[in-house]
Formats: C-alpha cells, sequence, structure tokens
C-alpha cells in the first residue's frame, strides 16, 4: 500500500466509520466509474510447488465455430433458437483513489479477461468487467455495490482489492445471491462472511504465518508483536496471535497494538529492544518498514523486524538500500521478484503484455481473475448468478501454484484458505528469496 503519513488521519477516521456503518449503506446511485471490455500440528514447512503446478489459467483456447443461421427442422415451421451471445457480466470494487489505491488487481483481472475474448470467450460470449471505485468511502462501496448488482445485473465478482469493501458489502452480497473471489481482502470480514472468498492471505492470518515462521523457523524464543491502533481491528490482531499460541504453545515477550500511523517509532523500537525481543512481527504499511530500520540501524538495535506483504515492494528496496539488509516479509503468493519462478511465467507474460505493474497485488487479480474463468467454463447450462453461485459452493479445491495451499470456496461462513506465504529478505536494496518452502500454519 503506497499511504502518505499526511493522510493517515484520513485513514484512521475512514476505518473508525466502516466498524460502525451499516451493510448496504447507501442510495441506488453511482458515483463510480465503470470499465467494460483444529488441532495443533508440529511446526513443519511445505514442500515448495512444483513449478508444473496448475494454475487456473485463461490461455487462449480454440475459436468457436461461426454461429450457425437458423435452420428449419425437417417438417417443422419452427426455426431452431440461436445460442446465448450476450455477454457474461462480471464487476469488481476496489479502491482508485484516496489515500490508499489498489489499481493493479483490477487491472490484471482485465487483463486475463481480454485474453479470453480475444480467443472467443467462454462459450462464445465475451467477459464484460465493470470495476467500481470506492474512494475509500463506505457510501461509495455501497453504492457500487448495487449500481452491479441491480443496474449492470452481474453475476460474480473477481479481482476486488478494496480497504473498506468488504466490511460494507458482505450482508448485501449474501441477500442477493452474488459471490466475490476477492483479489485482495484486507479488513477482516473479507475473510469471515459466506459470499466472498480472496484468493490472498490477508494481513491477519499472515501474522500467524510470520509469528509461526519467527518461533518455529528461525528459532526465535521471545517473540514480540506490533500492529497500528485501527477500530475494529484488536480483535483480528487477537485472533491471529491466539492461533499461533495454539499451534505452538508459546506466548508473546511483548505486544503493542496501539501504534500510531503517523507516530514516531523509536520508542517502540527501543521497547522491543529493552523486552529482550529476539524477532518481532509487524502489521505495518510500507513506510512504516522504512522507518523502523532506518531507526534499528541509528540506534543500534538487534532486533530481527519481520513484516508483511505491504512491505515487499521494489520502492522499499531502492529507498532503504543497505539500511534495510535483514528486513523479512511475507510474500502471500509466489514471490514477485523470483525471475527464475516457472509458475510465474503465465502471469508476468501477461503482466507485461498488458503493461500491468508486477506487484503482489496483480498476482491476486489475475489469480482471482484466472479462477473465475475455470468457474464459469465448467458450468453446464446458462450461465446465471444462480449458477456461479451454485459453481462456488460445490468448488473442488484447486493447487494454484501461485500459493502455498489450494483456493477453495464452497460452504461455510467464513474462507480463508491461503494459509502460507513464501518470506524474501532484503540485501544490499534487493529482495532476496528466504524461505524457497512455503511456510504453512498447520
Amino acid at each position: 500500500m503506497n499511504i502518505t503519513t499526511k493522510c493517515m488521519m484520513r485513514v484512521i477516521a475512514t476505518l473508525a466509520l466502516v466498524a460502525i456503518v451499516a451493510f448496504g449503506c447507501g442510495d441506488d446511485s453511482s458515483l463510480s466509474s465503470s470499465e467494460s471490455p483444529e488441532e495443533a500440528a508440529p511446526a513443519t514447512a511445505a514442500p515448495s510447488q512444483d513449478d508444473s503446478a496448475p494454475v487456473p489459467q485463461s490461455t487462449p483456447q480454440e475459436e468457436p465455430a461461426p454461429a450457425q443461421e437458423p435452420t428449419q427442422d425437417s417438417g417443422s415451421d419452427v426455426a431452431r433458437e440461436p445460442a446465448n451471445t450476450e455477454p457474461i457480466k462480471l464487476g469488481a470494487i476496489s479502491t482508485l483513489s484516496g489515500p490508499a489505491s489498489f489499481p493493479e488487481s483490477h487491472s490484471a483481472a482485465q487483463a486475463v479477461f481480454d485474453r479470453v475474448n480475444a480467443s472467443g470467450g467462454i462459450g462464445g460470449r465475451l467477459i464484460e468487467y465493470s470495476v467500481e471505485d470506492d474512494g475509500f468511502d463506505p457510501a461509495l462501496a455501497a453504492q457500487g455495490a448495487r449500481r452491479l448488482a441491480d443496474e449492470i445485473g452481474v453475476v460474480a465478482m473477481a479481482g476486488s482489492a478494496s480497504v473498506l469493501e468488504c466490511a460494507v458489502n458482505a450482508q448485501f452480497y449474501a441477500e442477493v445471491g452474488l459471490y466475490s473471489i476477492q483479489g485482495t481482502g484486507i479488513d477482516p470480514v473479507c475473510f469471515a462472511t459466506s459470499n466472498i472468498s480472496p484468493v490472498n492471505t490477508g494481513p491477519f492470518f499472515s501474522d500467524t504465518v510470520a509469528l509461526f515462521y519467527a518461533s518455529e523457523s528461525l528459532g526465535a524464543e521471545n517473540v514480540c508483536f506490533g500492529a497500528f491502533d485501527v477500530p475494529g481491528f484488536e480483535p483480528a490482531y487477537n485472533a491471529a496471535v491466539a492461533e499461533w499460541t495454539a499451534t505452538t504453545g508459546k506466548e508473546l515477550a511483548y505486544s503493542d497494538t496501539t501504534l500510531i500511523f503517523d507516530g514516531d517509532l523509536t520508542p517502540f523500537m527501543l521497547e522491543l529492544e529493552s523486552n529482550g525481543c529476539d524477532a518481532a512481527v509487524v502489521q505495518a504499511n510500507d513506510f512504516h518498514y522504512v522507518a523502523m530500520m532506518q531507526i534499528k540501524e541509528a540506534q543500534g538495535l538487534d532486533v530481527q523486524i519481520i513484516g508483511l506483504t505491504s512491505g515487499y515492494t521494489t520502492a522499499v528496496a531502492e529507498q532503504l538500500g543497505a539500511t534495510g539488509n535483514g528486513l523479512i516479509l511475507a510474500s502471500e503468493f509466489e514471490p514477485f521478484t523470483d525471475f527464475d519462478s516457472a509458475v510465474l511465467r503465465d502471469w508476468r507474460d501477461l503482466m507485461d503484455e498488458a503493461g500491468v505493474p508486477q506487484t503482489s497485488f496483480a498476482q491476486g487479480g489475475y489469480l482471482a481473475a484466472s479462477i473465475m474463468v475455470s468457474v464459469l467454463e465448467g458450468i453446464e447450462g446458462e450461465i446465471t448468478r444462480e449458477s456461479v453461485a451454485a459453481a462456488l459452493i460445490g468448488f473442488e479445491p484447486v493447487d494454484t501454484g501461485l500459493t502455498g495451499t489450494p483456493y477453495a470456496f464452497g460452504e461455510g461462513d467464513a474462507h480463508g484458505s491461503n494459509r502460507a506465504a513464501k518470506f524474501v529478505e532484503l540485501v544490499d536494496g534487493s529482495w532476496t528469496v528466504k524461505t524457497p518452502e512455503w511456510i504453512i500454519v498447520p
């Protein structure tokens, strides 16, 4: 996330509003634009996905046969009904403006759908993809959902990446039978509702994976935790830590979930040192990791900082250079800076062709769209909102190659199938893969 410091108070105010906003707020008008075209197990690291692992891809298909002109059946005056050629309408709601923006997710999804359309569509039907910008505003998120569902008539959602739309629209989706394969799930509701299933690990379960990695792979004895004071997030922080404790039987040596977005992180870093923290998992944004590593160097601190995908960017690497040496971050997908990874070949080629920046968000959008295409291709008969819903409820988990655990939808009131991460380390201004194997919380 590229969120500037001067926007932090707006971020906090908006998230506070999201925490209390009624699901489905707003009227039916749209101010947005649209585009057409268990039980704990011993700590283990899963084997790396084989390079041939099947990614649900929208690869070019055979050109469909030309539509035949209606003909008279022998001995009948009734002409044959032509095949349905109406477009298949899909939608997404993403934060594309405001203090945070995630344009790569829907752009990557659009590239997948464009490739399918160039190959003749699905059963001769083209995909029409409409994207609404929630503008970091709950009212716009609600309006966008109603426009997509009621006015445009989308059959499903794919590739959304929003700070708040899950919290705003989850109940509405359940009411109208609309299902969403989220490209980037961010707020806690994305992973705790019946009609949304993100492809990414998400920030809160990433906390659990990072804590697990710190204690079980790095062998840190005094594991600590830090996060920012965001309204409504405390229960999710607690649940992430509780799962780590339940899995490992270990407790945090120190925790602070009251950090201020635009505050000085020096006191926090000094507390980590004074509490003997060997490793500290910190849920933060990109510029926070830059600040922490600069403070660490200036103060001569030894604590190992482990962060989330939000800091895994080329900009952070370039800004920190050697000052960032040793910073370890979780990658929710196959690390995008691993240019030798065969499982990224199709994604990388398509992003290059479409001019989409290669980021974790682009991986999420690509994967969400690819899975949606696979679901649509498997539907026999009419493709409707109801048939897509039935297909997703009956969806069999699939190994994607880009994630450490199979993607699943299915029934249930919560969905969080991505329970893994690979970890990357900053070395002299470049990201290197720290764990070739996926780290999976049992």
